[in-house]
């Protein structure tokens, strides 16, 4: 006969669920930790996946797109009268492609238009409603594709978060005091002539504030990273920026003298792509069409420093009667005059044949 012993499977059926609750409680515990360690989410803004499904456009603005679309417009017309806009197919067209590249892989909810201006001046600028203008001295100085890329989606950042408008608005806040005082001094016929007189937008408005300019240089980074290219060849093209402007100050074009390229931007850039920008086993650094382009370009400009220096070379040309060397450039462009004007051959007295 099976003899049964109650209390001892009571016991043991107890120290079951203790091992059991034990169990449970360090594996809450353990998940807890592991939550606790966990790394916290990044903030859309932080987050170059995010690109293309945030609003880097916050804040006050006077100005809807529809608007600012058509006042860029205009503004690009006045810049395409006033400047010389490069007449070459293939230097546009890579421009215009390494534009949109960027462009694509950006924050921009617009089309944007792309210009080049035939100019030595290491410039680019951006007008509202998605016009950007890039000189050709900006590729020149450039020494990589990445380099001119992160160049230009800084422009590409202004485009995206509006700076230009966002900046007119601002001055138009802080001027709302002087505008209410305008019109009890002077009736709201004398404010709509004066405002009348201002159609186009005052240069402050491209000088865009430190934090626009911060703003332009995060957001930039995220761009020319989500689109492939590595983000320190900007921080390399600002060293040597700044040591060019050290070396020899006032040299460098408006799209460097508003935010001059100082330690303090250097040292930010780089925390960010610390921060938030992962290591990638490959970047694009430079493309060979680069180097064509650039060598394009190199060629056309000393192409024209050679026609300047043509232009300009002294012309030597000989008076009537004297032997001295004639030196008048083209013969195909010598006056008829100068062809004219041959030596004449004298026999000495005395020195011809008896």
């Amino acid at each position: 006969m099976k003899r049964r012993f109650p209390q001892v499977a009571a016991l043991a059926t107890g120290l079951n669920l203790l091992a059991i609750g034990a169990i449970a409680q360090d594996a809450a515990g353990a998940q807890d930790s592991a939550s606790t360690n966990k790394v916290k989410p990044k903030s859309p803004k932080d987050d170059p996946d995010a690109i293309g499904d945030r609003d880097v456009c916050n804040g006050i603005n006077f100005y809807g797109l529809n608007t600012e679309i058509a006042m860029g417009k205009q503004m690009a017309q006045v810049v395409q009268r006033d400047s010389r806009i490069l007449d070459d197919p293939i230097v546009t067209e890579y421009v215009n492609r390494t534009v949109q590249n960027l462009v694509r892989s950006s924050d921009v909810k617009i089309p944007v238009s792309v210009q080049v201006v035939d100019g030595d001046e290491i410039n680019a600028f951006t007008l509202p409603g998605g016009f950007i203008f890039v000189n050709t001295g900006l590729l020149l100085a450039a020494n990589s594709e990445a380099e001119f890329a992160g160049a230009l989606a800084h422009e590409v950042a202004h485009v995206a978060c509006r700076h230009v408008t966002r900046q007119v608005t601002n001055g138009d806040l802080t001027r709302i005091g002087a505008t209410v005082a305008s019109i009890v001094l002077g009736g709201w016929a004398g404010y709509a002539a004066r405002q009348g007189a201002g159609v186009a937008l005052p240069i402050q408005y491209y000088r865009f504030s430190q934090k626009y300019e911060a703003d332009a240089d995060f957001y930039g980074l995220q761009y020319m990273y989500k689109a492939g290219y590595d983000p320190s060849e900007l921080v390399g093209f600002f060293e040597r920026i700044e040591s060019m402007e050290r070396n020899k100050p006032g040299t460098l074009g408006k799209f460097f003298s508003t935010h001059p390229m100082t330690e303090s931007r250097i040292r930010k850039s780089q925390e960010e792509i610390d921060k938030d920008l992962n290591d990638r086993p490959e970047y694009v650094v430079n493309t060979s069409e680069f180097n064509d382009v650039k060598a394009r370009l190199a060629a056309m400009h000393d192409r024209r420093m050679v026609d300047a220096i043509d232009s300009t070379r002294p012309v030597l040309q000989r008076r009537p009667g004297t032997n001295g060397p004639v030196d008048s450039g083209d013969d195909a462009t010598k006056s008829k005059s100068d062809s004219d004007d041959r030596p004449t051959l004298k026999r000495r007295d005395g020195g011809g044949d008896n």
